[in-house]
C-alpha cells in the first residue's frame, strides 16, 4: 500500500499548512515553483493552480513586486491587493496588509503629535477608552491607563452631554464620521476640546468599538473669538464715525465693499456693485480734483507710505456732489514687489466742509459786527445826546436804544430755527435811530411799510444780517448820521417760488450827499454775498446823491419742519 507524500514528507505538510502565504520562485525568478493553501485563498486561486504559472501573474507592477516592503499584487480576478513581502532567498513570505494601519507608521504618530492630536479607543464590550499618550495628557490623564466614561463625563454639564450623546448615536447609526466641540473642566482648567471619530462595526453590524483623535483647541477658539471681536469693536467705530471701509484689489481692478456705508456714501444698492479705480477716476471723481488725485496715489506707491485723498464725488442716488476724505494703505507681499491691494476708509465729510465754510465766513462777520456795533454805539451816543435835555432823560433815552440793539441780536442768534418776522428784524434795529418826541411819538425819521411776513430762519438770519449793515452804514455816513436825515423801509409779498417773493426797498433821504464808494469794504462784500449767495436774492444799489437806495428781490424758501428738533 503506498505511503502519502504528505507524511512521507513532513516539511512539506508544514509548507502547505502555514497560516501565512508562501510561494517558492524557480531559480531564474520567472516561474512559480511552488505556492501554498494560505496564499491560494489569499489571492483567490483555486488550489493548486499557481505552480508553473509565470511570476508576473502574481504581480501589478513588475518584477520590483517580488522585492521586501509593501507591495501591490493581482488577485485571481484582476483587482489589487495590498500586502507585505518577506523574502528569504527564493521563497517569499506574503501577508495581507490593512492600509490604514500601514498607514499609520511612527512617522505619522510624529506628525499627530506635532498636530495636537492625541489618539483613543472605545470598546464596547468593555466601556473602557485607550488613550494614547498625548490624548491621556490632553484629559489630564496619567498615561498608560484605560478610563471609562462615566469618569470622564465628569465635566459635562448635562446638557452637553444630552447633545453629544445624540449626535454620537446619529453618526453611529450610519458609520458616518463625526466631530464635535466641547467645553469641559480638565484638572480644574476650562479647556474646549475638538473630538474627532468613526464607529468600527462588529459581526452583529452594531459598533464595536469607536476610533478617533482629540485635540485641545482653547487657545484657537480663544484667538478666534479675540478676533471677532475686535472685528466687532471695529465694525461699531466705523458705524459711529460713519466710516466706509474698501479694499481695492490693485491687478484686477476690482473692490471689495465691507460695510454698508460705502453703498451709502457713494449712492449705490448691493445690485449696483462696487467701483474700481478706474471707474472711480474717470466718472465719480470730479474732474477737477483727478490731476491731485493721481499725484497723491503714485505718491504712496512711490514712498510706499499712507494715501490720504480729498475730492468731490457725484453720488449715484441721487447725482449730487458730496465730498469725500480717504485714508488708505498698500499691502506688498515683499518689500520691493507691486503692492496686491490698498485697505483703506472713506468718509463723506460735505457736511463738515460747509460747516467750516460757514463757520469761517461767520467769524469774519462777527468781528465786523462788534466793530459795527461800537461803531452803532457811538452814533446812538451822539444822536441821544443831541436831543436830551437833562442826564436822566440822556440815560433813559440811552438804555432803551441799547436794549432795543441787544433785543436785534437776540432774535438772530439765539435759536435760528423758528420763523423771523421780518417787521420785528426792522423795528428792532432802527429803533435805536428813531428820535422819541417827549409824547412819546415818533418824529417820523423812520418808516416801515408792508404785510406781515414770516421768514423762515435759512433767510431771516441773513436778512437780519444785511438790515445789520445797512443800518450801520446809515449811522456812520448816510441819513442817520445827522438830525434831519430818514430811511423808509417797503416790502411787499410777490407771487412766484414755493412761497412767495419778497419785494424789499430802503431808501434814505435828507442825509449828506452820496457818491459811490471808491473801493467795495468787507461791508458791502458782505452785503453781496449774504444776499445774493444765501438768499438767492437780484440786488440794486444806487448811490444817487439825494440818498442810498437798495431794491432786493429774494425767494422765500416754505419752512421745513424736518430740520426743527422740536418736531
Amino acid at each position: 500500500m503506498g505511503q502519502d507524500p504528505a507524511a512521507a514528507d513532513p516539511s512539506r505538510t508544514g509548507f502547505d499548512d502555514a497560516a501565512i502565504g508562501l510561494v517558492v520562485l524557480s531559480a531564474d525568478e520567472a516561474t512559480i515553483a511552488a505556492a501554498n493553501r494560505a496564499l491560494h485563498d489569499l489571492l483567490g486561486w483555486p488550489q493548486g493552480t499557481l505552480p508553473g504559472r509565470p511570476a508576473t501573474d502574481l504581480l501589478t507592477e513588475g518584477p520590483e513586486g517580488l522585492r521586501d516592503g509593501l507591495q501591490f499584487w493581482r488577485r485571481s480576478d484582476g483587482t489589487s491587493l495590498d500586502v507585505r513581502v518577506r523574502r528569504a532567498g527564493l521563497t517569499l513570505v506574503v501577508e495581507a496588509v490593512d492600509v490604514d494601519a500601514a498607514a499609520h507608521s511612527e512617522a505619522n504618530r510624529e506628525a499627530l503629535a506635532a498636530a495636537g492630536l492625541g489618539e483613543w479607543r472605545w470598546d464596547r464590550a468593555t466601556g473602557l477608552l485607550t488613550l494614547s499618550r498625548r490624548a491621556a495628557r490632553i484629559l489630564g490623564r496619567p498615561p498608560g491607563r484605560s478610563v471609562s466614561w462615566e469618569a470622564l463625563k465628569t465635566g459635562l454639564s448635562q446638557a452637553e452631554l444630552t447633545r453629544l450623546s445624540a449626535l454620537i448615536d446619529d453618526a453611529a447609526g450610519t458609520d458616518e464620521p463625526y466631530q464635535f466641540d466641547t467645553a469641559t473642566t480638565v484638572a480644574g482648567r476650562s479647556v474646549i476640546l475638538r473630538v474627532r471619530g468613526q464607529a468600527v462595526p462588529g459581526p452583529d453590524g452594531r459598533p464595536a468599538s469607536m476610533v478617533g483623535v482629540i485635540q485641545d483647541i482653547t487657545t484657537r477658539v480663544e484667538a478666534r473669538d479675540e478676533i471677532l471681536s475686535r472685528d466687532q469693536r471695529l465694525r461699531v467705530a466705523t458705524t459711529v464715525a460713519k466710516l466706509g471701509i474698501f479694499e481695492w484689489h490693485m491687478l484686477e481692478d476690482q473692490a471689495i465693499w465691507e460695510n454698508e456705508h460705502m453703498y451709502e456714501i457713494f449712492g449705490h444698492t448691493p445690485e449696483d456693485g462696487t467701483i474700481g479705480k478706474t471707474e472711480f477716476l474717470n466718472d465719480i471723481l470730479h474732474p477737477e480734483d483727478r490731476p491731485a488725485v493721481r499725484r497723491a496715489i503714485s505718491k504712496a506707491l512711490r514712498e510706499d507710505g499712507d494715501l490720504h485723498i480729498s475730492g468731490r464725488i457725484r453720488r449715484k442716488s441721487d447725482g449730487v456732489w458730496r465730498t469725500i476724505d480717504m485714508a488708505g494703505r498698500f499691502e506688498r507681499d515683499a518689500p520691493g514687489r507691486l503692492p496686491r491691494r490698498l485697505i483703506g476708509v472713506v468718509a463723506d465729510v460735505t457736511d463738515r466742509r460747509v460747516a467750516e465754510e460757514r463757520q469761517s465766513l461767520l467769524i469774519r462777520e462777527l468781528h465786523h459786527r462788534v466793530k459795527n456795533t461800537l461803531a452803532t454805539v457811538q452814533a446812538i451816543v451822539g444822536s441821544t445826546a443831541r436831543t436830551a435835555s437833562s442826564i436822566e432823560s440822556f440815560y433813559e433815552a440811552f438804555v432803551g436804544r441799547i436794549k432795543s440793539l441787544a433785543h436785534t441780536h437776540s432774535v438772530l442768534t439765539e435759536d435760528t430755527w423758528q420763523m423771523a418776522s421780518l417787521a420785528n428784524l426792522l423795528r428792532n434795529e432802527l429803533k435805536p435811530y428813531a428820535e422819541v418826541a417827549p409824547d412819546g411819538g415818533a418824529e417820523g425819521r423812520i418808516s416801515l411799510d408792508g404785510p406781515a411776513i414770516d421768514l423762515p430762519s435759512e433767510i431771516a438770519v441773513p436778512i437780519g444780517m444785511a438790515i445789520h449793515e445797512l443800518t450801520t452804514n446809515a449811522a456812520k455816513y448816510g441819513a442817520l448820521s445827522n438830525r434831519t436825515g430818514r430811511v423808509a423801509v417797503e416790502w411787499s409779498l410777490e407771487p412766484g417760488g414755493p412761497a412767495g417773493i419778497l419785494r424789499f426797498s430802503w431808501r434814505e433821504t435828507g442825509g449828506p450827499p452820496v457818491s459811490p464808494p471808491s473801493r467795495q469794504g468787507f461791508g458791502s462784500r458782505l452785503l453781496q454775498r449774504v444776499l445774493i449767495t444765501q438768499v438767492q436774492a437780484e440786488v440794486t444799489t444806487d448811490y444817487a446823491p439825494g440818498g442810498f437806495a437798495l431794491t432786493m428781490r429774494a425767494p422765500i424758501p416754505p419752512r421745513n419742519d424736518n430740520l426743527n428738533p422740536l418736531v
